[in-house]
């Protein structure tokens, strides 16, 4: 039995065209179902609508994080201030497959138009609260709406470019997040002091409404799909409450406070992932189409995907914690290893965008990209301690600079190799299974760092009150106990990120060989392979 992955005749190996239907001409750019033109300033004015909303979106998810202690004083609820965030990135994820499908069946410019006018909305709630509830409940639609304007910008790019142009557009789009943690939390910082906390989210209004105004102008109609005769509603009730159910269970059993609760969530979770798997099996007109990950392109980006949100993603927020302790810096200064970090990801993510735009070649680039990052953290777990900051300041930068040579890149290479049709449904699976990746490895690490830190600790250290300043404040042997006692936690977790990264390799030594094309939805594989059974 052949494998075949729809409208593509070969964008890459492991894919073809199973209506037999030869390219149209590489002067076309194709629009779903319908071919037309595209001129060059046109697609210049959409990337720059689609980088300026895919940035809100992503500048949303990292603003927030310097006004929350603002936050939750004001609106006096400290226990809920982390649903503030955890909102937001459930959502976020949780829709993902959803507006996937919807972005196939409506087309993805409807999609997006509608997340952009209800994250506005989202954001002008959110600036209003009254008490936390109202704030939590304004983020979740806000998370919902980002993941539709993150997720329709690739697809829309995907849908306007050949497989030849989309890594340079898509690796503009891509520089949105790595951007956003950059400025991000200094910008919320600065509003909250000087603006007050409501505008870390009025400042969405100005700049959204200008980008409403440029993506009526400049994304066009794309075609839309076929209308499903039946909705996967069985499929996103059940993938709801699986991820949802897991992602608590594993932060109780990370946090080693949860107990029968955090068994219970991981059973229901099971239960239901369970059940989501065989109802996409089975459906119809399913919300994930799981028969496309027989394709040996699309399986080994989907896990490469999820690599950078085990392997970097999770443990960028822990950074700072760990040299403030372990290298007895301020908080400033530690926040300059994973800005070196996040610097090495946009430069090398643009770069190789462009390298691929041009040669056509894609498959080095995850190779060196994730042998960098096994390298790079198998050397951060073995540093001797009393190292000047710029030695892991350089060694995360590789790490970086690794991630970033195939982020974006793999996302274009997997659409290249689905359907015209599918291509909400698989750009929304590479980017949840990112960040499910992310979310999981994330609550698994800081239970880890809480549980081996409260071990170690020495009988009058209390874990509760161990905070930087304390430790910096303390006698030269506690700060060395402390110090050691973080890099005696943080070389497992190092370890094991590495060994993710080491992993990631064989996926990417999987990746067929090819070459992307000129021809829209085409390429000329070199040689032609397909799974074949």
């Amino acid at each position: 039995m052949r494998v075949a992955s729809g409208s593509l005749q070969g964008s890459v190996p492991g894919s073809e065209d199973a209506a037999g239907a030869q390219p149209v001409a590489s002067t076309a750019r194709s629009f779903g179902q319908n071919t037309m033109p595209l001129s060059p300033l046109r697609l210049r004015f959409l990337v720059a609508s689609l980088l300026t909303v895919s940035f809100l979106g992503a500048l949303d998810h990292t603003v927030v994080s310097t006004s929350l202690a603002t936050i939750a004083g004001e609106l006096g609820a400290l226990e809920l201030m982390g649903w503030v965030v955890v909102g937001y990135t459930l959502a976020s994820t949780v829709l993902l497959p959803v507006l996937g499908k919807l972005g196939d069946v409506l087309g993805p410019r409807r999609v997006f138009l509608v997340s952009l006018l209800l994250f506005l909305v989202a954001s002008l709630a959110c600036g209003f609260a009254q008490d936390m509830t109202w704030l939590v409940v304004s983020r979740v639609v806000q998370g919902m709406s980002s993941a539709g304007l993150q997720l329709m910008s690739q697809t829309i790019i995907a849908k306007v470019t050949t497989p030849r142009e989309r890594p340079r557009y898509m690796a503009i789009i891509g520089a949105a997040f790595p951007i956003a943690i950059l400025v991000g939390p200094v910008l919320g910082g600065a509003i909250t002091d000087y603006w007050g906390w409501s505008w870390v989210f009025w400042i969405n209004i100005p700049v959204g409404l200008v980008a409403l105004a440029f993506a009526f102008v400049a994304v066009p109609r794309l075609g839309r799909g076929v209308i499903p005769r039946h909705y996967d509603v069985a499929g996103a009730a059940a993938f709801t409450l699986g991820l949802v159910s897991l992602v608590i269970g594993v932060t109780w059993a990370s946090e080693r406070s949860g107990g029968v609760q955090a068994v219970a969530a991981l059973v229901v979770a099971a239960i239901a992932l369970f059940a989501f798997f065989v109802i996409e099996v089975r459906a119809p007109e399913p919300m994930v189409p799981l028969r496309f990950f027989a394709n040996r392109t699309i399986a080994a980006g989907t896990a490469l995907s999820a690599i950078i949100g085990v392997g970097l993603f999770s443990i960028t927020a822990y950074l700072p914690t760990f040299f403030q302790m372990a290298y007895q810096v301020s908080a400033t200064v530690s926040g300059l290893v994973p800005i070196a970090t996040v610097l090495g990801m946009l430069v090398s993510n643009l770069v190789t965008g462009w390298l691929a735009s041009r040669t056509g070649r894609y498959r080095i680039f995850p190779i060196i990209g994730t042998c960098m990052g096994a390298a790079g953290l198998f050397l951060m777990a073995g540093l001797p301690g009393g190292l000047p900051l710029w030695v892991p300041m350089l060694v995360m930068a590789v790490v970086g600079m690794g991630t970033g040579s195939f982020m974006s890149l793999i996302v274009a290479v997997v659409q290249s190799a689905a359907p015209d049709n599918q291509t909400g449904a698989i750009t929304a699976s590479i980017n949840l299974a990112r960040q499910v990746g992310s979310t999981i490895a994330t609550a698994i690490i800081g239970g880890s760092i809480a549980f081996g830190v409260a071990r170690l600790l020495p009988a009058g250290l209390d874990p509760a009150s161990l905070t930087p300043h304390a430790v910096h404040q303390a006698s030269a042997a506690t700060q060395g106990t402390v110090a050691e006692i973080y890099g005696q936690v943080f070389t497992p977790i190092f370890i094991a990120l590495a060994t993710t990264y080491a992993i990631g390799i064989i996926a990417a030594l999987l990746l067929p060989h090819g070459r992307l094309s000129d021809e829209p939805h085409t390429a000329t594989p070199e040689p032609a392979e397909s799974l074949s059974a």
